[in-house]
C-alpha cells in the first residue's frame, strides 16, 4: 500500500475535477482518489505491486491535464 499526493493543472470546474478523478480510479491498483479542485492536488492510494507513480501521472495527463509528483 502507497500513498501519492499529485499536483494537478488545468482543472477549472468540477467537470474537470471528476475527469481527474475517473482516469485516476481506472489505473489498475488504484483503490482510494480524493482530488481537491481548489488546491489543484490530487491524493492517490495505490498497491505498488501492480502500478505505478508514472502510470498514475501518465493518466491524469491522459486525461488532459498536467501532474507532478509533490513532495
Amino acid at each position: 500500500m502507497a500513498r501519492v499526493n499529485l499536483s494537478v493543472s488545468g482543472m477549472t470546474c468540477d467537470h474537470c475535477r471528476g475527469r481527474v478523478e475517473t482516469a485516476l480510479k481506472a489505473v489498475p491498483g488504484v483503490y482510494g482518489v480524493y482530488v481537491d479542485l481548489g488546491e489543484a492536488f490530487a491524493e492517490v492510494d495505490f498497491d505498488e505491486g501492480k502500478t505505478g507513480t508514472d502510470a498514475l501521472v501518465e493518466a491524469v495527463t491522459n486525461a488532459g491535464y498536467g501532474a507532478d509528483i509533490t513532495a
